[in-house]
């Protein structure tokens, strides 16, 4: 089976949250809670660039060696995925992520903040797909309907890749190729431990 990942080409975004609003819509991710956002790098000075961030579903995922009750799981094409009926809240899988993708849905006491959320890669959770109890919790299902995540589809300058680690990693090396440098496929290394070589 192939192994899903993301890639954000940082040469091509042009901050335009795109990917932020869809993802919001798509699975009525509440105010105040992102599941993906925009960062921007050397803001203001020449050589800025701006990543769409998410869950970037590891390989070894550091959320998932540290939670004491095992809500992580993982996924025959390598997406990492969270249990919320599992979940205690205590956070320590939001200071383990590289990319800060768990998050809080509250602000407020510890123990008040509720349980962690964060990008499912648009394949819902562990209940059936599909299921009205499915959506409540995760959003919708994309994956199982045969659909990318909705975040990589609606970005217009294609800088978000989403699908097969192999062909996003050959994509990028042909733009790179193209372009005769590549920015660097941010947070590919620490993701997936493995390059993408130009």
């Amino acid at each position: 089976m192939a192994r899903l990942t993301f890639l954000c080409d940082a040469d091509r975004c042009i901050e335009c949250n795109a990917c932020v609003t869809a993802c919001k819509n798509e699975h009525e991710v509440p105010w105040g809670l992102n599941r993906r956002r925009v960062v921007t790098i050397g803001d203001g000075r020449p050589g800025e660039r701006s990543i769409s961030m998410a869950c970037m579903h590891c390989t070894d995922a550091p959320c998932a060696a540290v939670c004491p009750v095992s809500c992580f799981y993982g996924t025959a094409d390598g997406l990492v995925l969270h249990d919320k009926d599992l979940c205690i809240g205590c956070g320590y899988c939001f200071y383990a992520c590289p990319f800060g993708a768990p998050q809080y849905p509250r602000v407020g006491n510890f123990g008040g903040r509720g349980k962690m959320d964060k990008c499912t890669y648009c394949a819902g959770g562990p209940q059936q797909d599909g299921s009205a109890a499915e959506y409540a919790q995760y959003g919708s299902n994309r994956i199982a309907e045969g659909k990318l995540p909705l975040c990589a589809e609606m970005c217009s300058t294609k800088a978000l890749l989403a699908g097969d680690q192999e062909i996003v990693a050959m994509i990028y090396r042909e733009r790179s190729q193209r372009r005769g440098f590549g920015s660097g496929a941010w947070g590919w290394r620490t993701a997936y431990r493995t390059e993408v070589r130009a």
